[in-house]
């Protein structure tokens, strides 16, 4: 199964996935999500499961089952947009809470025996060098973070070259 969370309006995003037998699942700025609280509960008192109902709470196990998440997002400073960190803050349930030393760096456990590939594409007119340096960084530490067997990162500047480089 393949996930895409993706920032773009409806009308951005309409078209580029036309078969309706795709094993997909997307994820994007049309849904209503709400910010992560910090609380923990999804590792206290529902392990595995976000306490905020809001369509949102089984993002961990959505990982879980995937083979590939693609995220999309304009390229902000180096980071990504306000929706995709929020989905990637309400995704911590697909860690658990301990934690264990990887290259001298403390990360948390893996709550699941499962791996996917991790590709991210910017988009923007202006990304500069700094920019896009800073946005490989992070992607790099995201992928160490969700154990992802990989991380490709992209940089594009307008939408078109992002749905020619998806699909």
């Amino acid at each position: 199964m393949k996930i895409i969370v993706h920032d773009l309006q409806q009308q951005e995003f309409a078209g580029w996935v036309d078969d309706p037998n795709a094993e997909l699942t997307v994820l994007s700025d049309n849904d209503t999500i709400r910010q992560c609280m910090g609380c923990f509960g999804c590792w206290t008192k529902t392990p595995g499961v976000c306490v905020i109902k809001d369509g949102y709470q089984n993002i961990g196990e959505l990982l879980s089952k995937c083979d590939e998440l693609i995220i999309i997002s304009k390229c902000m400073y180096g980071s990504y947009s306000p929706f995709i960190l929020n989905v990637l803050n309400r995704s911590i349930s697909y860690m658990l809470p301990y934690f264990v030393t990887k290259n001298g760096e403390t990360h948390h456990r893996n709550r699941y025996d499962h791996q996917f590939a991790l590709s991210v594409h910017f988009y923007g007119h202006d990304i500069t060098e700094a920019e896009m340096g800073t946005a490989r960084t992070l992607v790099a530490a995201n992928s160490m973070n969700l154990y992802s067997i990989g991380n490709k990162v992209y940089f594009h500047n307008s939408l078109q070259n992002v749905k020619e480089a998806v699909l």
